[in-house]
């Protein structure tokens, strides 16, 4: 993946320097911090879904549940709106999603999602909604 990002950087640094060996030291540094930013990034990522609060951990699972509830509609839900209106004679049309987004959206998450049945599979899986785990201030 960072190959595709730093194509045209490495066009950039062949123009601009041509002894090649600095060229090729520079874009090993270039490369090195770009793995090391994903490295971070994948750091944080961990991080924020061991949050114990609800409002952190579970922001993809929300934007997945989003995603989930407007491919229902599309595929499911307003088909089936659309054969009871052409049944019962009415002119209603319900609305169409853009699902190009939604689909882009799912399948990254749903790649992510894959990691998560790997841990379950290992059995290194969390789960900080069991109730010992919810503060006091949450329960009833």
């Amino acid at each position: 993946m960072i190959d595709k990002f730093f194509k045209p950087i490495s066009d950039l640094i062949g123009r601009a320097i041509p002894d090649k060996n600095k060229r090729m030291e520079l874009e090993a540094s270039i490369k090195a911090q770009m793995i090391d930013l994903q490295k971070a990034q994948a750091d944080i990522n961990l991080e924020q879904a061991k949050h114990p609060s609800i409002f952190v951990s579970g922001s993809r699972p929300a934007i997945l549940w989003i995603c989930a509830l407007g491919l229902a509609w599309q595929f499911f839900l307003a088909p089936l709106m659309n054969w009871a209106v052409v049944i019962s004679g009415s002119s209603i049309q319900p609305p169409v999603i853009n699902t190009e987004g939604l689909m882009t959206l799912t399948l990254s998450l749903l790649g992510l999602g894959g990691l998560r049945t790997a841990e379950k599979w290992k059995g290194v899986a969390r789960n900080n909604m069991k109730e010992e785990n919810v503060k006091d201030v949450l329960k009833p």
